[in-house]
Formats: structure tokens, C-alpha cells, sequence
């Protein structure tokens, strides 16, 4: 029997007209560009404003710019996953509504959490649906409304985060192209230094969470950077190991676009070429869950068939990892 792989076929994405820049920060916080450029490599990010559109909205613009770019019948899709750290409601799931609304109505949904690693970990997800034979395509988003829970009064956090949204495709593959290895890890012990506080089970809201602006994120940034850097690096150099592969063997990173140092500190512990870095954190800030779709939307043209790809995240949890995938089409 020929091996089923799970390959990506196809991408979409959107990203929100306005645009908030350093520049404009200055004139909310005390802070100024060439600060906020040097830490974090951000010149700007997209804000998502509207009443009344959330996460989906974005998850719906991100898939139907994907099934337009592939024209395929949104009905022949067998699963819809929205990987997101900021769902439209509790209880109710977004990736339900999102599967109505781009008429993808053969489709079972669900949304998958784990903070900035959420697509990462639902890429496996995804691979794992289609390598079982029985489902042929499932579409994978990732999606966040990070301006829901930032706090635009608080300089450590607000000039990091951007909305946005990107979506793949992925489809049975008998070449041997798609994903071929993950390694993904968890420790609840890192919780407590990024995190929003309130809103949920163990703090619900009140008037005084509210006042406290437990809603809002909160980051000790100086262990989650640590964290960050050393476990990034550490899942990559895992999966390279475990895959015989040298680092003239892999043509791309794609990191979670988190922060640039962090960026630069993964690749550096690798010592990649930083020209097979992919990063376009400057142009949309740390999106959570968007990040890596974003960026193989912003690469596809650069992608060739082939293509060995090392993706890595982490986020709040603490959750991290690494995932190799081989490209399975040309731009």
C-alpha cells in the first residue's frame, strides 16, 4: 500500500486595513520607534476595528481567499480547524461558525488553544486526519484578534501584538512530500509569566478584574525570552537529529514571529544562513496563531517543490516545538 503523507496544498490570508505604527504608539505610550525597533524588530502592525467582528471574521476572509486561489467547492472540505488564542465566545466554537459561513457544510470543525503554538500543534492535528486515509481535505486556520486583550496603556505589551489571519490547505500526498516529523512539547509551569488572568474558569469576570485589567496580557519578558530562545532552538536541533539533517539540508525556518532577537537567537543557535530565515514581523507584529500561515503566504512565491521547512513556536503555557515539512508545490 503506497504511504498517505499530508501535504499543503494551498494558502490564504488576511490581514485588516489599518494599519498602527510605531510612530502612532508614540503618541500612546511613552516609547518611540527606534526603541521599539531595536527589541523587537517592529515597525508596525494591523489592527482589526468594526463592531461586531472578531477572530472569525478574519478566519472567514483568510479561507475564503484560499478556496478563491485554489477553486475548490468549499463542500468537498472534510474538516475545518481554527487554531486561535482568542475565540469569539466561550462555549461556542468559532471554527463551527467559520465552517458555515465559507459554506463548508460537509465539514466537522473545532478550535484548537495553545496560545502561540496553536498552529503549530493543529499542523500536526491536521497531518494526522488526512494520514488516517479517511478524510482527503482539511483546512487549517489560524487566526487571532490579539488588539481583544492588549492593553494600549501598557508599552510591554502593546507595541508587540497585531491582528491577523492565514489559512492552509491540506491534501493526501503519495510522493512523499508534506509533513514528515514533529516535536512538541508542554510545561504548566511557565503559566504564570505570560498569560491573560480573567475571563475564564479560574478567575470569571467582575467588576474587579475589570478594574484590575486582569483581562489584558501580562509577560515577564525576560523568562519568556529565555524560555523561548533556548527551547526553539532546542526542538530544531531535536528534529534535525532525528531526521539526519544538516543545516545546508534545510532551506527554510519559519519561526513563530514572536520577537526578532528571539529570531535571531533560534537561528544563530542553529547557525542558519539568516537568507533561509523567513520573517515578516515587521510588517504585522507577533499575530499568536497567524504567524506562520502569514508567512508561508508571504514566501509562497520563493517556495519550490522540495523545499525542506523547519517550523517552530512558542507560547504561553508554557507550549513549544517544531515541525519538518517538505514543500509539495511550485508558486
Amino acid at each position: 500500500m503506497t504511504k498517505i503523507s499530508a501535504a499543503i496544498t494551498a494558502v490564504g490570508k488576511f490581514v485588516p486595513e489599518f494599519v498602527l505604527t510605531n510612530a502612532m504608539l508614540e503618541t500612546m505610550v511613552d516609547t518611540n520607534d527606534e526603541w521599539i525597533t531595536s527589541r523587537t524588530g517592529i515597525k508596525e502592525r494591523r489592527i482589526l476595528k468594526g463592531k461586531n467582528k472578531g477572530t472569525s471574521y478574519m478566519a472567514i476572509k483568510a479561507a475564503e481567499d484560499l478556496l478563491s486561489k485554489k477553486q475548490i467547492d468549499p463542500k468537498q472540505i472534510d474538516l475545518v480547524i481554527v487554531a486561535t488564542a482568542t475565540p469569539d465566545m466561550q462555549a461556542a466554537s468559532t471554527s463551527a461558525f467559520v465552517a458555515t459561513k465559507i459554506g463548508a457544510t460537509e465539514a466537522f470543525s473545532f478550535d484548537l488553544i495553545a496560545a502561540c503554538s496553536s498552529f503549530l500543534f493543529a499542523m500536526t492535528t491536521a497531518a494526522s486526519y488526512i494520514e488516517s486515509g479517511r478524510y482527503k481535505k482539511v483546512l487549517l486556520i489560524g487566526a487571532d484578534k490579539c488588539s481583544s486583550m492588549i492593553d494600549y496603556t501598557d508599552r510591554a505589551t502593546c507595541i508587540i501584538f497585531g491582528d491577523g489571519a492565514g489559512a492552509v490547505l491540506f491534501e493526501p500526498n503519495t510522493e512523499g512530500f508534506g509533513m514528515q516529523d514533529q516535536y512538541l512539547r508542554s510545561d504548566g509551569n511557565g503559566r504564570e509569566f505570560l498569560k491573560v488572568e480573567a475571563g475564564g474558569s479560574l478567575l470569571p469576570a467582575s467588576l474587579e478584574t475589570i478594574t484590575n485589567k486582569q483581562h489584558y496580557v501580562n509577560q515577564d519578558g525576560k523568562t519568556v525570552f529565555k524560555f523561548a530562545v533556548s527551547n526553539m532552538a532546542d526542538v530544531c536541533e531535536k528534529i534535525l537529529e532525528r531526521n539526519n539533517l544538516t543545516k545546508e539540508d534545510i532551506q527554510w525556518l519559519a519561526p513563530h514571529q514572536a520577537n526578532k532577537r528571539i529570531i535571531d537567537a533560534t537561528s544563530s543557535r542553529l547557525n542558519l544562513d539568516p537568507a533561509k530565515v523567513m520573517i515578516n514581523i515587521h510588517k504585522y507584529g507577533n499575530t499568536t496563531s497567524a504567524t506562520l500561515p502569514l508567512l508561508l503566504n508571504d514566501y509562497e512565491s520563493q517556495l519550490k517543490k522540495g523545499d525542506k521547512i523547519i517550523f517552530t513556536a512558542f507560547g504561553g503555557g508554557f507550549t513549544w516545538g517544531a515541525n519538518y515539512l517538505t514543500w509539495a508545490y511550485n508558486y
